[in-house]
């Protein structure tokens, strides 16, 4: 490189590194003690109150679903977009429901349900026993025929005995543990509107709405308000019951019962005759879904089964059970179907008008003693009542078993 070159080169290096020191000058120049740095900035965001709430209500109605209490209890969790600063809490209700006063609105501490749930558990032997009592003894009242009243009479007084028993075989743990969550139950802090969580217990049912303010820790505050909805409380659907639904011995509500006695239509000239029953009681005998019989439908085609339960009109409802048909060379099939009780012979089932639902299972492809689960949904629209009609084409055996009826929420 020649002297000229160099020269050239060292000045232009100089000025890069003139120009970069005067640059960090002037930006050091531009700093001020007085400004704030970076993390002094004042924060100007506020907070963005949220809320979510869940239905805790409970209900309780007899057997004429006359209402005998309520409780509209509501569970409510605020929140903010800015949980750090999110500090202070403070709820509103207003409604402009005629005849109700939020006056008279309950709060609840949050945690109340928890600690009940807990002495439950702890005394679940006792509570459980108890839960069946009052179970049989809500439908004693509402029982017409009086053999089944005095069973269920009986198993209550049975229970009864059991009960006190459950009660006295407490453990001093156990009973250690009990006092000790009613202690803190009645040591729990009464709740406030400034709480973030807790449960409101809303007088009755209706529109409300809930305002929530948050505050943060600059004095920021910020509010939301959102109408909620208080549901009338409703009777809860009763789930029919299906005699006889694993075709077992002695399973009728007096310890009798062939396993078909339950499905016994009618007039057999009308509806034809019960099926059979299919009795396994070999080391293999959990090839069945349950127990240790089923119903069993001869290739000729001939047997049926016919069982009217009680419904609620308007419900919607679904049926599960296990079916199977023998492989072969013949075609085979099995049916279920939910029929209306117009319905008045075998041949009128058939009638599509009457056929609320039906469900059919074949042979193809299936494997000798194994069961398929099936179910079908139906509604009731307006009726009371409904036959499960139990079926099948001649050709070759098939047997249904495990009967379940579930009410769809």
């Amino acid at each position: 490189m020649d002297t000229k070159t160099y020269k050239i080169m060292k000045n232009y290096l100089f000025n890069l590194k003139y120009v970069a020191v005067g640059a960090l000058v002037s930006l050091a120049s531009c700093v001020n003690d007085d400004l704030p740095e970076v993390g002094d900035l004042e924060d100007i965001t506020g907070p963005t109150p949220f809320y979510s709430y869940s239905d805790v209500s409970s209900s309780e109605f007899d057997c004429n679903e006359v209402e005998l209490s309520a409780n509209y209890d509501y569970f409510f969790q605020g929140g903010t977009n800015l949980a750090v600063n999110g500090t202070m809490y403070d709820w509103t209700i207003t409604t402009d429901e005629p005849g109700i006063d939020v006056a008279d609105i309950e709060l609840i501490n949050k945690d109340l349900p928890v600690l009940e749930q807990s002495i439950a558990i702890a005394d679940a032997a006792v509570v459980g026993i108890q839960s069946e009592i009052d179970k049989i003894e809500f439908k004693i009242p509402c029982e017409t025929d009086p053999a089944k009243a005095a069973v269920m009479q009986a198993e209550v007084d049975a229970l009864k005995v059991d009960l006190a028993a459950a009660e006295a075989a407490r453990t001093p743990e156990t009973i250690a543990t009990i006092d000790a969550l009613n202690e803190e139950i009645l040591n729990l802090p009464a709740a406030t509107l400034q709480d973030r969580e807790l449960i409101f217990g809303f007088p009755t049912y209706g529109d409300y709405n809930v305002g929530l303010k948050v505050t943060d820790n600059l004095g920021k505050s910020t509010s939301t308000v959102s109408g909620v909805t208080v549901f009338q409380a409703v009777p809860t659907v009763p789930v029919p019951e299906i005699g006889e639904a694993g075709f077992e011995d002695a399973d009728l509500f007096d310890k009798s019962g062939d396993g078909r006695d339950s499905w016994r239509s009618p007039s057999s000239s009308r509806w034809g005759s019960v099926f059979q029953i299919n009795e396994d009681k070999s080391e293999a005998a959990d090839r069945l879904p349950e127990g240790v019989q089923a119903a069993k439908f001869p290739p000729d085609g001939t047997r049926t089964g016919y069982q009217e339960i009680e419904v609620t009109p308007g419900a919607t409802y679904v049926l599960t059970y296990f079916s199977t048909v023998d492989p072969g060379d013949n075609y085979g099939d099995i049916t279920v179907s939910i029929i209306n009780p117009a319905a008045n012979s075998l041949v009128e089932a058939q009638d599509p008008a009457n056929i609320i639902a039906s469900r059919t299972t074949t042979n193809e492809n299936t494997t000798q003693d194994v069961f398929s689960n099936n179910a079908i949904t139906f509604e009731v629209g307006d009726l009371e009542s409904v036959i499960i009609l139990l079926t099948n084409s001649p050709g070759t055996e098939g047997r249904l078993d495990a009967f379940q009826i579930s009410v769809k929420q």
